[in-house]
């Protein structure tokens, strides 16, 4: 299948090919850092938005979650007969409508933003989800990012071109801030920066609880 062809409005990532060693490294970054941030997911509800077809960073967080809700347009059946998944299959926003408010401790939002014309809607949803002291990471990447993916991708064909091809925008920390305040965030509880060696913004919100905000 051709990148022309293939129907990115209805296609997750990793759906109709497998990653290449740039797409694993990459991923093992996000999980890292991710890890990195969250002390524990001990009983955690925990929501994957944009989390690709294999969920491949959710799934590695299954046995220790008490639940993990996937969206995505499409999902892999083998995840969403998980007894502790909850599969929604749909564009964003409009697929985060589904979840109730207030009703989740953990949002990632990995490598999703970029590819969204209006990316203030689903963050808007992202602090409407998150439960009062819940936390939200958000990874893309950055204007340096978008130097390296392409040669990646055009040029060395290691990284699905079409997936480029697909980005509507690239954030730097100074472009993510602004966006994350508007969606509901408190400056105060907004902690952005770079990652993955510059290639990426990394930002880990939280939803001030009913104390701090009274």
């Amino acid at each position: 299948m051709t990148a022309t062809s293939r129907d990115l409005r209805n296609r997750a990532y990793g759906q109709d090919h497998a990653l290449t060693a740039v797409d694993r490294f990459g991923v093992w970054l996000s999980s890292r850092r991710i890890r990195r941030t969250v002390d524990s997911f001990s009983g955690m509800r925990v929501v994957d938005i944009g989390c690709g077809y294999h969920a491949t960073v959710a799934r590695a967080l299954l046995p220790e979650v008490a639940s993990m809700t996937l969206v995505d347009v499409a999902i892999s059946p083998e995840l969403s007969g998980n007894v502790k998944v909850c599969a929604i299959e749909g564009r964003l926003p409009e697929a985060l409508g589904e979840l109730e408010g207030g009703s989740l401790d953990l949002v990632i939002c990995n490598s999703v933003l970029e590819h969204l014309w209006e990316p203030v809607e689903t963050l808007r949803e992202v602090w409407r989800i998150l439960a009062p002291g819940g936390m939200a990471l958000i990874n893309v990447p950055s204007w340096r990012g978008k130097r390296y993916l392409e040669f990646s991708a055009f040029r060395l064909g290691m990284s699905p071109a079409d997936e480029m091809e697909d980005h509507k925008a690239y954030y730097d920390p100074h472009d993510l801030w602004p966006l994350l305040v508007h969606a509901g965030f408190s400056p105060r509880d907004i902690r952005c920066g770079r990652h993955k060696f510059g290639l990426n913004t990394f930002a880990a919100c939280r939803k001030a609880s009913a104390e701090a905000g009274s």
